[in-house]
This record gives structure tokens, sequence and C-alpha cells, in this order.
């Protein structure tokens, strides 16, 4: 009797497949409908920025957010991703950490761009929530250090307390309608100091660093 020859084609239960939520540029959860399968975060390492965390654990690193999420699906599609202990609650997560943001940031008459929060033209920092943790970066610090607070509301306030280094474009330009002889020293070095945008200039009323030493001389 002929032998027939016969392929099993093995059957493979479909994985769902995972939603991407962007906290902020450096923030992203994974969801499997709405479950907390990973986050990507990112830190300043230079060689391995980008982090794959599971129940609040580094279980991956990488140089690209890319490879990040890679490492999260093919993990997952097998079965071999940790499972995720705890869920994130559903007011801390996608577009209602956005609202809360917003909502904060109106009371103060803040904007919200795509870079950060700003007070007219000044940036103040950024305000995000990872894993339930919310945290705030303040524009001035130097190393942009994520600093712990327990809700939008203290994040936001945070940023308002920021002491502005530098003085506002606006703000600069109404020193220049000051009477000269009303300039301080202080006042003409922020000047010199300010820079402006590649689209503006600053009109300086034809006055020289030769103007200045004169004035630091009256305020003397």
């Amino acid at each position: 009797m002929p032998q027939i020859a016969t392929t099993v084609t093995p059957c493979v239960k479909p994985v769902e497949e995972l939603r991407s939520v962007e906290i902020s540029f450096e923030d992203h959860e994974f969801y499997a409908g709405q479950k907390l399968v990973a986050s990507i975060n990112h830190d300043d390492d230079l060689t391995q920025p980008w982090i794959v965390m599971v129940n609040g654990e580094e279980i991956h690193r990488a140089n690209t957010f890319k490879r990040c999420h890679s490492y999260i699906t093919w993990h997952y599609q097998r079965g071999t991703l940790p499972i995720q202990e705890k869920e994130t609650p559903v007011a801390t997560t996608g577009n209602e950490i956005m609202v809360q943001i917003a909502d904060e940031c109106e009371k103060y008459g803040f904007e919200i761009l795509s870079d950060g929060i700003y007070d007219h033209d000044q940036k103040l920092g950024e305000v995000g929530c990872t894993n339930s943790r919310w945290w705030v970066i303040r524009a001035t610090s130097v190393h942009q250090q994520k600093i712990p607070c327990d809700s939008a509301f203290d994040a936001v306030w945070v940023l308002s307390m920021v002491e502005l280094t530098q003085p506002s474009h606006e703000k600069l330009l109404n020193k220049l309608f000051e009477p000269f002889d009303q300039l301080t020293a202080d006042k003409w070095q922020q000047l010199r100091q300010y820079q402006t945008p590649s689209d503006e200039s600053l009109d300086c009323g034809g006055f020289t660093d030769s103007d200045l030493v004169r004035t630091e001389g009256i305020a003397a």
C-alpha cells in the first residue's frame, strides 16, 4: 500500500496586538487590551538609554526605542515576557494624564507645547506620570533630572515656583523704552547676554558696549 506523506501545520493561537500609549517623549506603556504588559523609559546612559520595564524592574536595555519595542513584541508573542503583576490605574494613563496636566496648567495660564510647558515664551519644564508615579523636570535643571511628585497638582505647582533666570523677550523689549539714564548696569548686562530666536532681532536703539561702560560708571 503506497504511503502518502502529510504535512502537519501546528495550530498557533493568535496573540492580541499590543497597543502603545505615549505618556511623554521618554515614557511609553504597552497594553494588551486594558492590561499593562510593559513600559519603555529613558535615562541618561550614553550608550543604551532606552529601558524595558516590567513590574518596576529593568529587564532590557537598548540604544534605540525601536529595539526596545521589538524586544517587548517578540517576547510577548512567544509568551516569554515577564507577567506584569500590577496594572496602572486608568486614571493615570494615556489621555487622562494629559487632561490632568492641562487642567492644572490652565489654573496658572501656562501653555502646553510639544516639548514642554511654557509661560509665554519661557519654557518652565515638563510634567509626566510613569507607572502611577508623577514627576517633573525643571527647564533650569542642569542634568534634567526627574523630581518625584504626588500628583499633577504638585508637579505643575513646582514649575510655577521656578525662578526664571532669563527674562522673557517681551520684558527685555520693555526695558529698551526706559530712559537711558534709568538703565542700570545689571539691565544692560541682561540685554547684552540675551539671545533672541533665530527669526527675531533685538534692537538696542543704537547703543553699544561703550554706552554700557558709561552706564556702569554712572551706576557705580
